[in-house]
């Protein structure tokens, strides 16, 4: 029996005893065993005897006006992973596995209703401060109560916090929340000191480089331009086999360009050194410049098998206009794919047919039997071609001509009760017309947006393509101000609760979270439910595709498309591993050329 008194601490309890209930572990998977053993001294995919030294500098499109990354207030700088810890690490050759980082160990009984943490008595801040358990129970009782959307929902599943002896700190979770991935997303909670915010306040914006415990600290900012960081030459976890090999590079730099042909003029005068190209186009024509041609720059297609989530044009439901899934079922039927990707994408995409493209958890074909079990108690609340073949966006000849389909998309939305008058699309009751804004934030989507309106204004469909600066169109988003935005959902291989902050119903009116769609549905949030509760690889991705069908079904978006390589450019200063992990190229595990111990 466990003895139990309670602490000066409100909420938290300080157990003087136990008896264990669990064992110690060094790692935790989600599902299965991890990969790597208690004795393992390096991850596959690193070079253990990567020199320190040189720098990596980078661009990015956009600003920031925050150093602080746990807060919707603000523009966050990137660079977050460098700075902040958590209790544990993942790694990228694995679903989703965790080891030990400012913990030492990681205990969860077999129904996993609590997870408990000892922390490493070595783990520092970089003011030389030992990490302590008031030290996680204040990041947990700060997060949940005043963090990101995504942290006040997992957080909030916490019921009870106790404190194990000097260094253990236990979180048990409320049975009706509980589920199996909570034990992992409290290890991966970043910790902050406690001492630091005695006398400042968390939840605004501020450029006061931050107190952390990782492998880099902030070393000067720019604010809005440039923010560079340095190595911590003692930091605390360099020798720990989770990081060898990684950070590497004595400074990294971010430096922020508003325009994304100023970006990549930069990058091709030396400004910044590596830049990974998400446009198909500006890898077939874009590297043209001498320093490409002669070597001075190389170029790389490093495969992943990561799954490609769902990029789309995504319709807010929260608009009465997209409120009838036959309406956008109907719009769907006026983006033609075919044409964008051989003329305007140098055909080099594919279609994205699934939220959980490019992988097993992707629905296909007629459902299984699994996937049916999970769906029968949902007849007749989701649509009917949930238990037919997977649905796969409208396809075109690719000519240009879409009159098939624009005739498909006419007839849907009569069914909606909408009609044609005087050539404009209009409610059949009311004569309201049928007009709407695709908001963006980058120039280089302008002419996807504007051949998708081009095909819906011969329906009689008036389409606006607003481009906006980055922080517009951040608050913009974050309050789900807008009508259609074009918005990619990344996905792991181990999905769970950030499922319901994608497509939960509790998401939808908070701002903040990633529910841009704004869907409410019983069978989806039930459907998240079983796949945070799962207990093997097979009940999860059964959940998946159940998931997935149910989504796909709802035609909640226009999909857009996916690559299945990362196309990267860098000056050759650099060098890598030749191992590339499951979830693609780690750029913490690439070193300068010239540097030396």
């Amino acid at each position: 029996m466990r003895v139990l008194r309670l602490c000066a601490l409100a909420g938290v309890l300080v157990v003087a005893a136990t008896a264990a209930q669990a064992d110690p572990m060094h790692g935790i998977a989600m599902h299965g065993a991890p990969k790597y053993g208690t004795d393992f001294t390096q991850l596959s995919y690193v070079n253990p005897d990567a020199p320190k030294g040189g720098a990596l500098r980078r661009g990015l499109q956009g600003t920031f006006d925050s150093l602080n990354p746990f807060i919707l207030k603000g523009s966050p700088a990137a660079g977050r992973h460098h700075v902040f810890e958590s209790l544990l690490k993942r790694v990228w050759d694995e679903p989703f596995t965790l080891y030990g980082l400012i913990a030492e160990t990681v205990e969860t009984p077999e129904d996993r209703r609590w997870v408990e943490f000892t922390l490493r008595p070595e783990a520092r801040f970089h003011d030389g401060t030992p990490i302590t358990v008031d030290d996680v129970v204040f990041t947990y009782e700060t997060l949940r109560a005043r963090g990101r959307a995504n942290m006040r929902l997992f957080y909030s599943k916490v019921a009870k916090v106790d404190r194990i002896g000097a260094r253990g700190v236990r979180f048990t979770f409320d049975p009706a929340q509980a589920d199996r991935e909570l034990p992992l997303l409290m290890g991966l909670m970043p910790i902050i000191s406690k001492a630091y915010y005695a006398d400042r306040t968390f939840d605004e914006t501020t450029l006061e480089p931050p107190l952390g415990s990782g492998p880099y600290r902030v070393a000067s900012v720019d604010p809005g331009r440039i923010i560079t960081y340095e190595r911590v030459a003692d930091y605390w976890g360099k020798d720990l086999a989770i990081n060898r090999g990684q950070d590497n590079f004595d400074t990294i730099r971010y430096e922020y360009f508003r325009d994304g042909n100023v970006l990549m003029e930069a990058f091709k005068s030396g400004a910044f050194d590596f830049r990974a190209e998400g446009s198909a186009v500006q890898w077939a024509t874009g590297y043209d410049f001498p320093a490409a041609n002669d070597g001075r720059v190389r170029r790389e297609e490093l495969v992943n098998q990561r799954p490609a989530g769902m990029r789309a044009l995504v319709f807010n439901t929260r608009r009465d206009l997209f409120g009838d899934p036959k309406v956008r079922e109907a719009l769907g039927y006026a983006f033609d794919f075919e044409w964008i990707n051989a003329n305007l994408l140098h055909g080099g995409f594919e279609r994205t047919t699934s939220f959980f493209a490019n992988s097993e958890l992707a629905a296909q074909g007629a459902p299984s039997p699994a996937e049916i079990a999970l769906l029968d108690r949902w007849r007749g609340q989701v649509p009917d071609t949930v238990f037919d073949e997977a649905p796969l966006p409208p396809v075109t000849d690719g000519s240009g001509n879409v009159r098939r389909n624009l005739r498909m998309a006419r007839q849907l939305l009569q069914d909606a009760g909408w009609v044609v008058r005087d050539g404009a699309m209009v409610r059949a009751d009311d004569g309201t017309p049928f007009a709407f804004e695709i908001l963006l934030v980058f120039p280089e989507n302008e002419r996807i947006a504007l051949t998708f309106a081009r095909n819906l204004e011969r329906l009689g469909i008036k389409v606006g393509v607003r481009t906006v600066d980055t922080a517009q169109y951040e608050f913009r988003r974050q309050t789900y101000d807008y009508d259609m935005i074009i918005h990619t959902w990344r996905i792991s291989l181990s999905p769970g609760n950030e499922q319901a902050h994608y497509w939960g119903a509790a998401a939808v009116d908070q701002d903040g979270t990633r529910n841009y769609i704004g869907i409410k549905s019983a069978a989806v949030d039930w459907l998240i439910g079983q796949v945070t509760a799962s207990r093997d690889r097979a009940e999860l991705v059964a959940a998946m595709r159940a998931l997935d069908r149910v989504l796909r079904a709802g035609h909640y978006v226009v999909p857009l498309y996916h690559q299945r390589v990362d196309r990267v450019a860098y000056w050759d200063k650099f060098a890598r591993p030749e191992a590339i992990p499951t979830y693609g190229f780690v750029l913490e595990s690439w070193w300068a050329k010239d540097a030396a111990e």
